[in-house]
């Protein structure tokens, strides 16, 4: 059966406030009225969006990068990534971010899916894109962005993400879609 169909479980919105404004996020708490009529409190953070890019070169390397993340106070390995400015498009956002962060522009674009990376708390959507037809025309870091950029046969960063040196969702996803789906 279609296991997507059956009963209705929407919570709904009674009351709710944001109780933090970032620059980046906006962190709500809201009151809900759950699928029995009971009520319950629902925290979660509210993100502009974002877009992942796998830019994949003819000879089969991949174009990484390597950042420190505060949270977790480490480096990952990661794809070029960024969220989107307002009234930018995905597509947009992937081409102004893979040029900023490691000055390759691309002939070809593929919208490969989107993810939620943390429908626990958070309502982001990372939208994938495949970029392929690259050349190089300079870096354009943004003001205080401190990143490596390399690149590495595919076959070694999905190693990479299989013994847990690359654990990065958006990476981890983009990766494995590649894998899984190399003409979709």
């Amino acid at each position: 059966g279609d296991v997507v169909a059956g009963k209705d479980f929407t919570e709904t919105f009674l009351e709710g406030e944001e109780v933090f404004g970032g620059r980046l996020l906006k962190v709500h708490r809201d009151r809900v009225r759950l699928p029995d009529g009971r009520e319950a409190v629902r925290e979660y953070v509210r993100h502009p969006g974002a877009v992942g890019i796998v830019a994949l070169f003819g000879n089969g390397q991949v174009l990484l990068e390597r950042q420190f993340r505060y949270p977790l106070r480490r480096d990952f390995i990661e794809i070029p990534a960024g969220k989107l400015d307002p009234g930018e498009s995905h597509l947009e956002t992937a081409k102004r971010e893979l040029r900023e962060e490691t000055g390759y522009v691309a002939t070809e674009w593929r919208r490969l899916g989107i993810i939620h990376n943390a429908i626990g708390y958070s309502d982001e959507g990372i939208e994938l894109w495949l970029a392929r037809g690259l050349e190089q025309r300079g870096a354009q870091p943004e003001d205080g962005e401190f990143l490596e950029v390399f690149t590495l046969p595919l076959a070694e960063a999905l190693a990479m993400v299989r013994d847990g040196r690359i654990t990065d969702a958006k990476t981890v996803a983009a990766l494995l879609w590649l894998k899984s789906f190399p003409a979709a």
